[in-house]
């Protein structure tokens, strides 16, 4: 059951890819969805199974790689992390599927575009059930090599193409720490194995390194270089820049990548490392400054961006800095709370977001669209649900995760986690506020497109509307029933162990009133706050725009990282390669090596030309000089 849970996506991906063409669009489409549907399934009962029947095992599909010290196998590892994250991937890839035959009916290349979503898939489900760093890093870079294809899958698109290689190229950085902190692993450890590593980490706490000459402690070494990694991949502050651009792929890929798949990798990777963290308290701290820094950050860009997909990107930045603080102060199963409740509603909005721009023929720009809520009434209203979810309304599946991160930063105790927890507050306002802007700006006000009449709009078929139901349900009731196994209340209070490891038990104090109601009734007061001053009263935001133009400007432009990357890394290595190849490459290597070569041998062949001049006496001279040649060269013998 298992390894069929993990290569059907890859089988469909292989005939979909291969025999696209021979079998035709529609059963390409069918095949995809069916076998990554078949896989949701399956990883539900395993799910189930590993709840209530305490199920874990670890299959050993083949062996991999065996030479000297080193012995990696390929395996399926089935225990609670493992399982939480298969129904995520699995379940919300099998909605993407299903939704794309309707987004993507128009395309040309929909067999294409389905095998890449199932190798997607496969890539991410390879990541997830490994149980060693060197097959954790295989899945890692096999989503980033999907993600490079589905970001560019129109390659026409100069954009597409641009905003594909900015992933690709971000990600490497990421990936570089990533790969030193396996090699540091390897060289203590001796091994790349998740349990043998994680057996030996109490012995080697208070072991030092020479790096770059300066001594530092091995783990918090370790830790450090693959948080690297995870920064990349979930796209965290300074290297958060290839997340927004990625929104030039078709939305189904965006849905795949920010609520299942791509960016939940580090959070899973800090998760799965917690028998190494929790002995490097001092990265623990760097995560929590990140997380709650690239919450912030987000979410001020998001209050001024147009594109509705954007919006919803940075929106996923944020989200994931909630996450990552959770792991920071020590809070692993709520960060993977989070993390669940948050696939059902970010794919929700990301699909609800694909219906509207599918209504208005690709249209993004929500200043450009409104008053459509009574010609798209069912995309509104599961939208609405993904807003309220998203946003931390109470009794919605947000509100049980994101306030869980608040209040376990509070009652960490320390200055960290009091800045995280009042971050995260003021975050979850920001996050009220623009994902209403977004909302209001779409469906309500005034119908402000010039291209088309609002007598076109019209909801999306059934093909893309049946699944957002689904998401809809996991949005509403996620939170309330899954609460207590994830935080281990109740009969599930051993649920996480041997999966996440504690150093300490988490605690069981509850934080003072105001900090458990004071988001919930912020969050609530911000709807009518935005609904006034984004339909009611738009001269409110006109004048704070002109009033404050500096910091409008600052947030506008994403707070420069473009810019400033632009300049510092960009410009410099074309300077550089402009210079390598001109004076180094040009004037070096080429003139003295096949440049120099071919004119020396041009110069000695026209040379030689001249003595085939069809004169007798020539010849006889040439042939006399030879003669003497070898006369003189056997005489001098």
């Amino acid at each position: 059951m298992e390894k069929l849970i993990v290569f059907l996506p890859l089988i469909a991906s292989i005939i979909a890819g291969f025999y696209g063409k021979i079998i035709g669009n529609k059963t390409s489409q069918i095949i995809t969805s069916l076998f990554v549907s078949i896989s949701a399934i399956l990883s539900v009962y395993v799910f189930y199974n590993v709840i209530f029947n305490g199920y874990t095992d670890n299959i050993v599909i083949a062996k991999w790689i065996t030479s000297g010290l080193l012995d990696v196998n390929w395996s399926i590892k089935i225990d609670q992390l493992s399982s939480v994250m298969l129904v995520v991937v699995t379940l919300v890839s099998a909605i993407v599927h299903i939704y794309s035959i309707g987004y993507m009916s128009h395309d040309p290349h929909q067999p294409r575009f389905m095998s890449y979503l199932s190798l997607f898939t496969f890539a991410m489900l390879v990541l997830v059930t490994s149980d060693n760093f060197l097959q954790l890093f295989f899945g890692w870079e096999g989503v980033g090599l999907c993600s490079y294809f589905l970001i560019g899958f129109w390659f026409k698109k100069p954009t597409a193409n641009e905003a594909a290689i900015k992933a690709f190229i971000v990600n490497r950085v990421g990936d570089f720490g990533f790969a030193l902190g396996i090699f540091l692993i390897f060289y203590t450890f001796g091994t790349v194995n998740y349990e043998d590593v994680f057996n030996q980490v109490p012995k080697f706490q208070e072991n030092k390194l020479i790096f770059f000459g300066i001594e530092l402690n091995v783990i918090s070494l370790i830790c450090f270089l693959l948080f690297i990694g995870a920064m990349g991949k979930s796209a965290q502050i300074f290297l958060h820049t290839w997340l927004p651009d990625a929104m030039e792929g078709p939305t189904p890929v965006s849905a795949l990548i920010h609520a299942a798949t791509m960016v939940t990798a580090g959070v899973f990777l800090v998760v799965r490392c917690s028998p190494i963290y929790e002995y490097s308290p001092i990265v623990l701290n760097f995560i929590t400054v990140i997380g709650m820094s690239t919450a912030f950050f987000a979410a001020t860009i998001a209050l001024v961006q147009n594109d509705i997909k954007k919006i919803i990107a940075y929106s996923t930045c944020s989200q994931l800095g909630y996450m990552f603080f959770a792991t920071g102060v020590g809070a692993y199963n709520v960060a993977m709370f989070h993390l669940f409740t948050h696939a059902f509603f970010k794919a929700l909005l990301f699909l609800g977001a694909g219906s509207v721009i599918h209504s208005f023929h690709d249209e993004q720009d929500i200043n450009k669209m409104g008053g459509i809520y009574k010609h798209l009434p069912f995309t509104y209203a599961l939208m609405v649900i993904g807003t309220l979810a998203l946003t931390g309304f109470p009794f919605l599946s947000g509100f049980y995760s994101k306030d869980l991160i608040i209040e376990f930063a509070f009652l960490k105790g320390n200055s960290f986690g009091y800045y995280a927890c009042s971050i995260g507050i003021f975050t979850a306002v920001l996050t009220s506020i623009y994902s209403w802007r977004l909302l209001f700006k779409t469906f309500h006000g005034e119908y402000n497109n010039k291209s088309q009449p609002i007598s076109n709009m019209h909801d999306s078929p059934i093909v893309m509307l049946a699944p957002l139901v689904i998401l809809a349900i996991g949005s509403i009731l996620a939170g309330f029933i899954f609460k207590d196994l994830f935080m281990g209340y109740g009969s599930f209070t051993n649920f996480w162990e041997g999966s996440i490891f504690f150093l300490e038990p988490l605690t069981t104090d509850h934080p003072p009133g105001y900090i458990l109601y004071l988001t919930p009734v912020l969050v609530t007061i911000s709807i009518p706050f935005s609904y006034y001053i984004f339909l009611k009263n738009k001269s409110f935001i006109n004048g704070l725009v002109s009033f404050n133009r500096p910091i409008y400007l600052l947030l506008k432009n994403k707070w420069y990282f473009d810019e400033l990357y632009e300049i510092l890394f960009v410009k410099s290595s074309k300077f550089l390669g402009k210079y390598f190849w001109k004076k180094i490459d040009g004037m070096v290597i080429d003139r003295f090596g096949p440049d120099g070569l071919s004119k020396l041998f041009k110069y000695f062949s026209i040379k030689a030309a001249k003595f085939q001049s069809g004169y007798i006496y020539q010849y006889a001279f040439v042939m006399l000089i030879g003669f003497s040649v070898i006369l003189t060269i056997i005489i001098v013998k």
